[in-house]
């Protein structure tokens, strides 16, 4: 056993001596040049090395002094500084094999070449003592000295501890990619050819990067960002400007030693100036990676060069609409800055706009915003072009009339084609003869006279029994249409309810009582409250509401109609409502927080004991449930159904928790100057859309998308909206879906907004992805403008998964406050 530790020895110093690791570089050792590949300068604590790389593999025998982060292997090497020219940090010194690096006997610093030339620093560094010598910190900062450190002279990376402040020849210039093409200027913001396309925060300005995660900024709202893994012990952090433009924070896992990315300032990567090429399109692919492609009718020499049109347009033209595809224009992509390729003309309609380009032979396209202020964009180059579904307008792009070329940027404005076609053709019918035509008089000679009969009959009817009208109005004979539903009698009513005795629920609509029917069913009836109108109108309303059949849709059995009493008949749903199982008693979960009691036919539960946890599966049945039977009011009923009133109130539950939506259709019982206006507000506290309480503008589907939205995250965190805005006011995330979102989109901890009682419960992949899925669709319908907001059809998609989610836009901070 004593030999093994000697075997290892033995063979651990002949690896030592030729990788020739120094601890430091000083006038007692020999000059160090590029040819000495194993020889490195090393860090104490073994994660930071320096010395000298190949400069690339396009120019041979070339190398340059740098500092690295020592990875998983020899190619596995994050460079966070090189020497550099002290007039351009993206300029990198170079030399040939030749050159030396040396410290002379009177402490003088210099990379010199073959003709003794110092090519690195200028001038060289000169140390107050012989004795000075180049070390690497454990901060990996090259210093000599205490007259130079390379965290002074910053590149494109910024190390935990280092200063963020401007350097090089350019005094605003902060970081310079190492491809020369973007800058961080001032600290502040990003920045291609002088032109603006990121800010950091509000126009903060970076200040340093701490050890635990932690982007310290000058000042604004918040003061710091925070890394995702933001606390973590023993990670080696690093700030690059990479050259695809977008600033990020790195840390390395120490098992690995890989990288991994916990924060960047660009989240739409398609939106960073010069991605692509002129006249491409960038289009996201996935989170990280996007795609440059040419629009419809233009093509590319080159697999990545720019694209140009496939045709002259020399005679006839037309124009190709795609939609969120918008163009720079070589400005700051504003309107108050269109840029050299870009005209901004007086409000047009679209006709006008399309004239006035094609009227102009180097208009190639224009861009038109569908709205009030009727946005009319003409351009004259197709520069930074990108794809968005936060872009406004549409492009509509020049192309000659023969082109045939299919547009993959096409939205939801088209009519829906049907996926195999069919031809359907009909024979010629054969020429009548006389006895056809004797046979067809017949026969519609005989069905008139039967009809005549069957009139006359009926017309005798009514004279002979029209004193027992009002038995025919009592018994719903006079207004029941075919397949309608059940009339029941104020008398009926009160025998099943024990005479409104027992009460489960009170709402802006009305009253709820539970009761039993004679064949033993149990029933919810809601007696209406302000239902103007005569009963014929009532009743071909309720008619409406009654044959909207749907899986998660609370079933309407019938109504009542006696004189001034308003009535409906539901079917009873046993376990309650939502909001019994997704809040806490006490903790912001009681529906008396929002202002009124629960507005549900049944909304008490079978007992007062402490309900069941939802786990997240059952949870995402319930979000997936309400969506799509909010689809069905809003796409795919013969009249257009709002619910107006989205809430966890008024979701009820089955045994097996399948969900079911209740008061949908009532706001089209209410009375007709409401139906007129639709300005009035209606609904809950704290699930009411910014346009309807602020604006007061009229009502459209896309108010029930916010309310879902809002209740879509309640059902993720287990909180509830307003109490957490109650709890909350006076802190900078007293605003739950903007607390949410700091959390997933800038903390990245998305383990904070989950219901801690189910958080243990969700580590698998397939969970993770279902909560960051949950999470993306409410920030989309929680966005504060409407237009933004997806249709109740694509976030039922967006729940199941069948298209892809982009980043969603920070909502916007908004309150109802109290009367």
């Amino acid at each position: 056993m004593a030999s093994l530790p000697l075997l290892c020895l033995a063979l651990l110093v002949p690896s030592l001596a030729a990788a020739q690791q120094m601890r430091s570089f000083s006038a007692n050792d020999t000059a160090w040049r590029p040819s000495d590949s194993n020889r490195t300068l090393v860090s104490p604590g073994g994660d930071f090395a320096a010395g000298f790389l190949p400069a690339s593999a396009s120019v041979p025998a070339t190398y340059r002094f740098a500092v690295w982060v020592v990875g998983a292997n020899s190619t596995d090497r994050a460079v966070i500084w090189y020497a550099h020219s002290l007039t351009n940090s993206s300029s990198a010194v170079e030399a040939g094999a030749t050159s030396a690096l040396a410290v002379d006997a009177a402490g003088r610093l210099a990379w010199t070449d073959a003709g003794n030339t110092t090519i690195w620093p200028t001038p060289a560094l000169n140390s107050s003592t012989s004795t000075a010598a180049l070390l690497l910190n454990n901060s990996g900062s090259l210093v000599y000295g205490a007259a130079w450190s390379s965290f002074t002279e910053p590149i494109n990376t910024v190390m935990a501890g280092q200063a963020i402040t401007p350097g090089g020849g350019n005094k605003n210039t902060t970081l310079q990619s190492a491809n020369g093409r973007y800058a961080l200027v001032s600290s502040a913001s990003l920045q291609l050819g002088g032109q603006i396309y990121a800010n950091v925060s509000g126009g903060s300005a970076l200040l340093s990067l701490t050890a635990d995660g932690i982007l310290q900024l000058s000042g604004g709202t918040p003061p710091q960002l925070i890394a995702s893994d933001q606390g973590t012990s023993r990670r080696i952090r690093r700030l690059t400007l990479d050259d695809d433009g977008n600033l990020r924070l790195y840390s390395l896992i120490p098992k690995t030693r890989r990288w991994d990315v916990v924060w960047q300032l660009v989240q739409e990567l398609c939106t960073i100036r010069g991605t692509c090429d002129s006249g491409r399109i960038c289009v996201p692919v996935g989170a990280d990676s996007v795609s440059c492609v040419c629009p419809p009718g233009y093509r590319n020499a080159t697999l990545l060069g720019p694209c140009s049109p496939k045709k002259n347009i020399t005679g006839d033209d037309k124009f190709v609409r795609m939609d969120f595809v918008s163009f720079s224009g070589g400005g700051a992509n504003t309107l108050s800055d269109p840029g050299q390729f870009m005209t901004k003309l007086p409000p047009k309609n679209l006709d006008e706009c399309e004239r006035l380009c094609r009227a102009d032979a180097k208009c190639v396209a224009f861009g038109y915003k569908f709205g009030g202020d009727r946005t009319c964009l003409q351009y004259t180059s197709l520069v930074d072009g990108y794809w968005s579904p936060a872009t406004e307008a549409s492009t509509y792009l020049r192309v000659a009339s023969s082109d045939n070329d299919t547009n993959p940027f096409t939205g939801m404005t088209d009519m829906i084609q049907t996926v195999c076609p069919v031809r359907l053709a009909l024979p010629v019918p054969p020429k009548q003869g006389k006895t056809t035509i004797r046979n067809v008089a017949i026969i519609t000679a005989l069905f008139a006279v039967e009809l005549l009969a069957g009139v006359l009959s009926f017309w005798a009817f009514l004279r002979k029994y029209s004193q027992y009208r009002e038995m025919a109005r009592t018994l719903g004979l006079e207004y029941l249409p075919a397949g309608g539903p059940r009339r029941f009698s104020h008398a009926e009513l009160k025998a099943a309810t024990k005479d409104f005795s027992d009460v489960v629920g009170r709402g802006a609509y009305g009253t709820v009582y539970r009761g039993e029917l004679p064949d033993r069913r149990a029933v919810a009836v809601k007696q209406l409250h302000g239902v103007g109108g005569g009963e014929a109108e009532f009743w071909a309303e309720v008619t409406i509401i009654a044959r909207m059949h749907h899986l998660n849709l609370v079933r309407m059995w019938g109504f009542c109609a006696d004189r001034d009493q308003r009535m409906l008949v539901y079917e009873y749903v046993p376990n309650g409502s939502l909001d019994k199982y997704l809040f806490v008693s006490g903790s912001g979960g009681n529906s008396a927080a929002t202002g009124e009691q629960e507005d549900n036919n049944n909304n008490s539960s079978p007992s007062q004991n402490q309900q069941p946890l939802l786990d997240l599966h059952t949870r995402y049945r319930i979000a997936l449930g309400v969506a799509r039977a909010i689809a069905y009011l809003h796409e795919e009923c013969l009249e257009w159904v709002l619910h107006c009133d989205i809430k966890p109130e008024n979701i009820l539950l089955e045994d097996d928790f399948c969900p079911k939506v209740s008061d949908f259709g009532l706001s089209k019982l209410t009375s007709k100057r409401d139906k007129v206006t639709m300005s009035r507000i209606r609904g809950t506290r704290g699930y009411m859309a910014p346009e309807w309480v602020i604006h007061r503008e009229p009502i459209t589907a896309k108010a029930d998308v916010y309310s879902f939205g809002m209740v879509l995250l309640e059902i993720v965190s287990g909180r509830r909206n307003y109490g957490f805005r109650q709890e909350s006011v006076g802190s900078e995330d007293w605003y739950f879906p903007k607390w949410a979102y700091e959390k997933v989109y800038v903390e990245r901890r998305i383990d904070d907004i989950i219901d801690p009682r189910i958080a243990d419960s969700y580590d698998d992949a397939a969970s993770v992805a279902t909560v960051e899925r949950m999470v993306k669709t409410a920030m989309w319908c929680l966005q504060d403008r409407a237009e933004m907001r997806p249709s109740m059809g694509k976030v039922a998609k967006m729940l199941e998964g069948s298209v892809e989610i982009t980043e969603p836009v920070k909502p916007t901070i908004f309150c109802v406050q109290d009367d």
